[in-house]
């Protein structure tokens, strides 16, 4: 399944910041290839593991699950993984590349996200011998979530560069601009919060579903 949703040649959807078992169940119903949970607890889309690890086992097998982390403690994102919590664990936060090496030696899958200001932000990319990088507005404090765009031919340069590397879009992204965003960039998924919403953590599937019509259409 992350094979699949990481494949750099057909542009698939990540469904972030999902906060109830009921979303995540429709999000399987729907054939979304992954969601995203996000175990910040700063953020407006908070879940603790506690709460999520129920209904994440379910779910098992079904959808790939993105733990998405900042800053963490290496352990909780290890834990998760080795105990089948989550697929894939995110690091959206000022991590350097040494913070992945345990992640690297025990070969668990993982995304680093990286805020784009401009070319001197993609200069590292390849240093964390990540499983794919997602892009993202820079936005310094923030972490994701602000519903910005970056200019999109930064994500066309690192997609050239690196052509092995699974790359995931986001910041800003909606129904309006998806089919855009997969025509022009190619990314291997579009990775998208506040445009699935009606509000923070509480998805709009006509919005979902949008997106995957966007997708379809533009492939």
């Amino acid at each position: 399944m992350i094979k699949h949703f990481l494949d750099p040649a057909t542009t698939s959807l990540k469904v972030c910041g999902i906060t109830t078992p009921a979303d995540a169940h429709k999000l399987v119903e729907l054939r979304v290839p992954a969601l995203g949970i996000n175990f910040w607890p700063n953020s407006k889309r908070y879940i603790s593991p506690d709460l999520a690890t129920p209904f994440l086992k379910e779910l098992e097998g079904d959808i790939v699950r993105v733990g998405v982390f900042v800053n963490a403690d290496p352990e909780l994102p290890l834990r998760l993984l080795e105990s089948g919590v989550i697929d894939i664990a995110q690091f959206h936060g000022d991590e350097e590349p040494d913070y992945t090496v345990p992640f690297r030696d025990a070969q668990l899958p993982f995304i680093k996200a990286v805020g784009v200001k401009n070319s001197d932000s993609l200069t590292h990319i390849a240093d964390y011998g990540a499983t794919a990088i997602l892009l993202d507005a820079h936005a310094p404090g923030v972490y994701g979530g602000t519903g910005d765009a970056f200019d999109w031919n930064l994500a066309k340069k690192v997609i050239a560069d690196y052509p092995q590397l699974p790359v995931l879009l986001a910041g800003g992204i909606t129904t309006i601009n998806a089919e855009s965003a997969v025509h022009d960039v190619r990314p291997a998924a579009l990775d998208v919060a506040s445009g699935s919403e009606s509000e923070p953590g509480v998805k709009d599937f006509d919005k979902v579903q949008a997106l995957q019509s966007a997708i379809l259409r533009a492939r």
